[in-house]
């Protein structure tokens, strides 16, 4: 709205509506810019999430699963949908003991190893529960599963085979 000088209060008015419709124009392309941003973090997050091999679970405040990518399913023989919302040790009970440590706030990581059946299978995992850092009183946590259900069983036929006298040469 273009004013001239000499129109008073009116045109006070009208300069000042001007800058209050610049100053909301600025505000509005900034939380664009903004919301665009978060959009790009997420999917970059879902991407790594989708791609990662060792399985991840988001975990809220209130303890429910928030996040669960395709190898924390794999591994827990529950899919995102049958988890998103219930609490982790109703989906994952073995992850208890562990989950419990990690919510008495004496350390920000906490691991240990559980084994669990699912599907007929045995699986021994490998487990991490870090704390979120959150400026709230109580953030999240992300939960994280790798299976080592190989390394153990080579580690318990390494410990089994009985080992093999030394021989000396003579010289």
């Amino acid at each position: 709205m273009p004013t001239r000088r000499s129109e008073g209060d009116l045109a006070q008015l009208g300069e000042t509506f001007n800058k209050m419709t610049q100053e909301l124009r600025t505000q509005r392309d900034d939380i664009v810019r903004a919301r665009d941003l978060i959009d790009s973090r997420r999917r970059f997050t879902e991407a790594v999430l989708a791609g990662a091999s060792a399985g991840v679970i988001g975990v809220d405040a209130e303890s429910c699963i928030s996040i669960l990518n395709r190898s924390a399913e794999r591994l827990i023989g529950s899919t995102e949908a049958e988890a998103l919302g219930r609490q982790l040790t109703d989906i994952v009970p073995e992850l208890e003991d562990i989950f419990t440590a990690a919510r008495s706030g004496l350390q920000r990581l906490v691991q240990g190893q559980v084994t669990i059946n699912r599907n007929g299978r045995e699986r021994n995992l490998s487990v991490r529960v870090t704390s979120e850092q959150s400026s709230a009183a109580e953030g999240g946590y992300v939960v994280t599963l790798d299976d080592i259900t190989e390394l153990v069983a080579a580690q318990r036929t390494s410990q089994a085979r009985p080992a093999s006298p030394s021989r000396t040469c003579q010289v």
